[in-house]
């Protein structure tokens, strides 16, 4: 109602009563009472967010076979050069990614250095509790 009250009065030709209308929505706001916001635990470790692209990464890179950027980049949609922060990232937070091949196709009948790729993948020893 109080709402309804701001938006007539915004909506007058000279704005009448707009003070007076402001002062009531704030009467309201002030007396309604607000929900508890919800606090975790600071000690307690962040739960990650499901189905986010980030897991989806992770799940690439966790595969016996790896992953190429190629790969991702057509999972994520992202670009090759987030894909590449994005790893250097996990870096940052532990994860240890290894490169299990480099497949140089340079040559006749090659697609030249643009053909060349690197496998990556996620080592074992990684705790999957360390996503971020």
């Amino acid at each position: 109602m109080a709402a309804a009250t701001v938006l007539a009065a915004w909506d007058a030709p000279e704005r009448d009563g707009l003070d007076d209308a402001v002062a009531g929505l704030r009467d309201v706001l002030a007396a309604s009472p607000r929900a508890p916001r919800l606090t975790r635990d600071p000690a307690a470790p962040r739960q990650p967010r499901s189905g986010t692209k980030q897991e989806a990464v992770l799940a690439l890179l966790r595969r016996n076979d790896g992953a190429t950027i190629a790969q991702v980049i057509e999972a994520t949609s992202w670009q090759q050069h987030t894909v590449r922060g994005f790893l250097a990232g996990l870096k940052r937070k532990g994860i240890i990614v290894e490169v299990l091949e480099r497949v140089r196709q340079v040559g006749p009948n090659k697609q030249g250095a643009k053909g060349s790729c690197s496998i990556y993948r996620v080592a074992a020893a990684t705790p999957p509790a360390e996503i971020g």
